[in-house]
């Protein structure tokens, strides 16, 4: 009898098919209405930091170089107080073979999925992550198909989409481009379960962990340049594994006095799901629109359990606005002579005006960049805009609409940041855990689970379970 393959009848599959390609029985780490074993997850299913290293090096990832950045900092001390603008440094990811921090997740899972005997692996994104597992899949001699939301409903996709399509095709993948909506997702779970092939997922814990070796590296860099870790590392924050991973390094090199901040493209009020507002962003990732939803319930993602959960680690979120992170790119590349795309120049306008908070003796990371090219560079973006209504104009980024205006800033005193309420966000979780678990009553397991998953204090969570009239 042939298998029922309709939405509906896939959808319910889905944890069957996830246990198939991905190897792990989240189950196992479940317990109390609401917790589970995080660190057991990471510890069991992952590997060592040294064993990543190892696993990394065979392909060429990691130990990425490190600038710093005299001009830009030269540039924002003249807008800081006097003694403050913190030395800027970044470290270029974009040397990695596939141009970006992800050959760190794709690594990891391409090996794992070697190691167990998979023929080929699947990830579903419109990202850089395509283009590093289509390129550690082709070093590991596995086939690979990456599942992309590239249109809106009338066939018109965005160029950086387009243009990572052809970079994942380059390196031997084949790649199915779908329009946006629901239909990703049960793409993905059809081909996971008609091929066999292994989900490399960005949020196993075998990504996660690819990602730690990122956070480590820029301690004991810095340790033996400069004498002590930074003080503060500015991470591009979108679905959450990018900072958890890197903040997880940092911790298991002891740099746990360094502040994590995350940083986002302010996208506030453009749906992600929705066609209309689809061709209306200018940015594929690092912005709001993921960074908000995942820090809040981590578990939407395509996998039981995200590995990544950024609430544990973050320390501030800030926002920049669109204008911004366009501008600082052009700075970066005409101030230090270095052309990187969106993603790590988002974190970097964020650095530019977190420095100027700083002492002049601080030092503050900008803990990636990404290759760019055609579809990615800045004229492209902004003329895609046009084309798609948006108003492009010079002046004061705290004007911009998104989806309506792109400000670029009129000078660099213009580059602002906004903050964001981290126990707004904390609460917004413990809402969603509780929404999803139907939970009436939770064990004291639930209530540390709940403290460790948002970085607060058990009179935190206690108080928003009085508040949602939950039992302890």
């Amino acid at each position: 009898m042939a298998k029922d393959m309709s939405y509906e009848a896939v959808m319910a599959r889905n944890a069957e098919i996830m246990k198939k390609a991905v190897g792990i029985d989240y189950s196992e780490f479940e317990y109390g209405t609401i917790a589970f074993d995080y660190e057991r997850m990471m510890r069991e299913t992952g590997y060592s930091l040294q064993e990543i290293e190892r696993i990394q090096q065979e392909t060429g990832v990691g130990n990425t170089p490190v600038y710093e950045l005299r001009n830009l900092t030269k540039l924002a001390r003249k807008f800081a107080p006097k003694g403050k603008g913190a030395r800027i440094f970044v470290k270029d990811e974009a040397a990695n073979p596939s141009g970006s921090f992800k050959a760190r997740r794709a690594a990891t899972s391409c090996y794992h999925a070697k190691k167990l005997g998979y023929k080929g692996v699947i990830a579903a994104t419109s990202g850089n992550y395509g283009a590093a597992v289509a390129s550690q899949a082709a070093m590991r001699g596995l086939k690979c198909i990456v599942v992309q939301e590239t249109f809106d409903s009338k066939g018109i996709g965005q160029p950086e989409i387009i243009e990572k399509a052809r970079k994942c095709e380059a390196y031997g993948a084949e790649v199915v481009q779908l329009t946006v909506g629901p239909e990703l997702f049960y793409t993905f779970l059809v081909l996971l379960e008609e091929t066999g092939y292994f989900n490399a997922s960005l949020y196993t814990p075998f990504g996660i962990a690819g990602v730690e070796t990122l956070g480590y590296e820029l301690a004991v860099e810095f340790r033996e340049k400069e004498g002590r870790a930074p003080d503060v590392v500015v991470v591009t924050n979108a679905g959450g594994g990018n900072l958890t991973g890197t903040a997880r390094g940092l911790i298991k090199a002891g740099a746990t006095d360094t502040q994590v901040v995350g940083a986002s493209v302010d996208l506030s009020g453009l749906h992600m799901a929705s066609d209309i507002h689809f061709n209306r962003k200018s940015f594929t990732t690092g912005h709001t629109g993921f960074g908000v939803p995942f820090a809040t319930w981590p578990d939407r993602s395509d996998v039981p359990r995200s590995a990544a959960r950024p609430l544990r680690y973050l320390d501030r979120y800030v926002t920049v606005n669109q204008g911004s992170v366009f501008y600082m790119t052009e700075l970066l590349a005409q101030l230090e002579g270095l052309e990187r795309g969106p993603a790590g120049n988002t974190s970097l306008a964020a650095a530019f005006k977190l420095a100027q908070e700083l002492d002049e003796d601080q030092i503050i990371v900008v803990q990636e960049t990404e290759y760019t090219g055609a579809g990615k560079h800045i004229q492209p973006q902004l003329t895609f805009a046009k084309e798609n209504g948006i108003r492009v104009e010079i002046g004061d980024p705290a004007d911009e609409v998104p989806g309506e205006s792109i400000i670029l800033p009129k000078d660099p005193s213009y580059v602002k940041i906004k903050e964001l309420d981290l126990n707004r966000m904390r609460r917004s979780y413990i809402r969603n855990c509780i929404q999803s678990t139907d939970v009436k009553k939770v064990t004291q397991e639930d209530i540390d689970f709940l403290v460790e998953d948002t970085k607060s204090s058990e009179e935190f969570v206690k108080s928003v379970l009085d508040e949602f009239g939950v039992e302890y």
